[in-house]
């Protein structure tokens, strides 16, 4: 059965699915370890999307111990934030752009230490890879 996009149910799934990962596992040692890992999904509102939503993704030493939807990202305390348009979001999670590459060709924004990021590409890969593998509406 499909899984909306975005949704709490979604997040959720992505997150039981990352820590059945153990290329995740192996590739995200030390994520989070003596920094604050956590991330906020920022999806940006387009044409498709009516509001921007926001997840809130808690990653430590290659496993993730929460995953929800927030109403602001002002809720809690993330080292980092990645933000797309819904469109983008819908293209990473389909494979059509890697996490690193959207990054890097702005299609996506980062803030935090970007070169912890790019040092930890493989577990964002990884990461990416799970998304793509929930069987995923999307609803907008």
């Amino acid at each position: 059965m499909s899984i909306p996009f975005p949704s709490e149910e979604w997040i959720v799934e992505w997150r039981e699915q990352l820590n059945d990962n153990d290329e995740y596992a192996e590739k995200g040692q030390g994520w989070g370890v003596g920094f604050n890992g956590d991330f906020v999904f920022h999806i940006r509102a387009d044409d498709r999307l009516p509001e921007d939503r926001y997840f809130f993704i808690a990653l430590d030493d290659g496993t993730c111990t929460e995953a929800r939807e927030i109403d602001s990202p002002d809720e809690v305390d993330a080292g980092f934030v990645y933000r797309g348009d819904y469109d983008d979001w819908v293209a990473l999670n389909q494979g059509d752009i890697g996490p690193i590459d959207g990054m890097m060709s702005g299609v996506f924004d980062i803030e935090g230490d970007m070169q912890k990021v790019l040092q930890y590409s493989e577990a964002a890969v990884a990461m990416s890879e799970t998304g793509q593998r929930i069987d995923t509406e999307y609803t907008y």
